[in-house]
């Protein structure tokens, strides 16, 4: 696979990266912090994931179909969570980790 057929899915990973790091730093600001712990938790994870898959998908990586998967996963948990707080930042993380998991799927072959 050519280095542009996983451009759309490079873009999908940094756009839920950052809006997983904006969304955990505005977790840090509502009034039950607490209440977002996990919210925050899932938020890292799926930042962090995003960047992985993106670096592996950027050198071509044999391991791409695998990290993939792994990033749709966490991206699909990471939405779930989000989507059960109505912060627009929680809305917006998880509609960003709907997309990067869509286009993960495609790295792997899976379709959802």
């Amino acid at each position: 696979m050519s280095q542009s057929k996983y451009a759309e899915c490079i873009k999908a990973c940094i756009e839920c990266a950052h809006a997983c790091e904006h969304c955990a730093d505005s977790c840090l600001s509502e009034s039950d912090v607490t209440k977002m712990a996990e919210c925050i938790r899932t938020d890292r994870d799926c930042s962090q994931m995003c960047w992985t898959a993106a670096a592996y998908m950027s050198r071509g990586s044999q391991f791409i179909p695998e990290i993939c998967r792994i990033c749709a996963e966490i991206c699909e948990a990471c939405a779930a969570e989000c989507e059960k707080h109505n912060m627009s930042h929680c809305q917006a993380c998880a509609k960003a980790c709907r997309k990067c998991a869509e286009e993960c799927h495609k790295m792997t072959g899976v379709h959802v």
